[in-house]
């Protein structure tokens, strides 16, 4: 069965995560997806470890399920070749600042002029009509401007960058949602239209739906911040051999908790009577939850709540997520045997559709391997493929 956006056809022009993540999340749905790159190609394929030159980890993680073409954007040939390419597709996305896709004459405009029904998605930095339009961004950069790292100053005492390209696979989450709804749209009205997806207003957006707090009333009621999230002893909890991720959040949550302890004495304290009660008193909170947690090992505490509704789970390492049994159960990791790279692991999409499954239909394609292809597709002669390979303007696998 094919997958949910079987037939649509993607022109991808990105780099790094934020776009290749999107697109492929895309293509995993059924898109077709055609990966522009340039001579030397995306930045990723050089990152992690590797079998081979250009076929690293962090681009094999990015970039399944397309087919790659160089172009050198530079030259007027290539520069042909994409608009001769965008004219076939349904959707152009590309991740440079607006100011460069202008420069290269790529931009919107340019696009919709060979094919008006276009749906072309920007995704960069900041919104172009704002002051900080023309400012390069990369996650670091956004983790900061938008309070992320800020988050762990009023923690940890120090502004700190979380240790995730948050911003870069978030706003990719936002491609996709902007992309499908606004193929929907066309569906509808049959006109195609100008996306534009900033990272910074996309995590402000995020950030603020519960820090937003006492500032969401005007005059604020109080200052910014989930004061849950804010306290520094909200971790996982230490047991008697390893630690545990338990929260009694709710009403019902907290007194299981208490039954299951045998804490009669912290139901009873008015700190924690309510959500309310307990989310003024955090620091306390989490406190007597610790000094709780500390007095059985990890398994029986797993043993008292089973059957609860209490979230409570195992705190898993990188490498241990491998071995999680759930994730096991449900196929979340598959192995594949790619054409040059050998057997590779990867994750499958995590969403599943009853009638439209997402799946793996080709393996990460090597820089320029389906130039060609491609190339031949779009329309051009071969005499004008080989001007193309002879100056540089397009290449191959070597």
């Amino acid at each position: 069965m094919a997958g949910p956006l079987a037939g649509i056809k993607i022109l991808e022009v990105t780099s790094v995560v934020l776009g290749p993540f999107a697109c492929q999340m895309l293509a995993d749905m059924g898109a077709e997806v055609i990966k522009v790159e340039p001579p030397y190609g995306d930045s990723n394929r050089s990152l992690g470890a590797s079998r081979n030159p250009g076929m690293s980890a962090l681009y094999l993680t990015c970039n399944r399920n397309k087919r790659s073409i160089v172009l050198d954007l530079k030259q007027e040939s290539a520069r042909e070749a994409l608009l001769k390419i965008a004219a076939e597709v349904d959707v152009m996305i590309h991740n440079n600042r607006p100011q460069v896709m202008t420069k290269l004459g790529i931009d919107y405009d340019a696009v919709k002029a060979v094919n008006p029904n276009i749906i072309y998605c920007g995704s960069y930095g900041y919104g172009k009509e704002g002051p900080y339009g023309t400012r390069g961004a990369l996650d670091d950069s956004i983790q900061a401007a938008s309070g992320i790292a800020m988050l762990n100053e009023m923690v940890l005492g120090e502004p700190r960058y979380l240790p995730t390209v948050l911003a870069d696979k978030t706003t990719a989450m936002a491609v996709v949602n902007a992309v499908t709804a606004a193929l929907f749209s066309r569906e509808r009205t049959g006109e195609g239209q100008e996306i534009e997806v900033p990272m910074f207003e996309t995590m402000v957006y995020f950030t603020m739906a519960e820090h937003l707090w006492g500032n969401t009333f005007e005059p604020p009621i109080g200052s910014a911040g989930y004061k849950r999230l804010m306290s520094y002893h909200r971790k996982p909890y230490k047991t008697k051999d390893g630690y545990i991720a338990i929260l009694p959040y709710m009403n019902n949550h907290w007194k299981i908790f208490c039954e299951k302890t045998g804490e009669d004495g912290l139901a009873e304290d008015p700190r924690f009577k309510t959500l309310s009660d307990r989310v003024a008193n955090i620091d306390d909170t989490y406190q007597e939850t610790a000094r709780v947690m500390a007095t059985r090992t990890t398994d029986e505490w797993f043993d008292v709540f089973a059957d609860t509704p209490v979230p409570v789970i195992a705190v898993n390492t990188l490498d241990g997520l491998l071995d999680d049994p759930h994730l096991k159960a449900v196929g979340f990791w598959q192995e594949y045997d790619h054409p040059t790279e050998g057997k590779i692991r990867m994750t499958r999409y995590p969403t599943t559709f009853s009638k439209t499954p997402a799946d793996v239909r080709r393996p990460q394609p090597r820089l320029g391997e389906h130039s060609q292809e491609v190339l031949g597709e779009a329309g051009l002669s071969d005499a004008d493929i080989a001007a193309m390979f002879e100056s540089g303007a397009t290449k191959s696998v070597d």
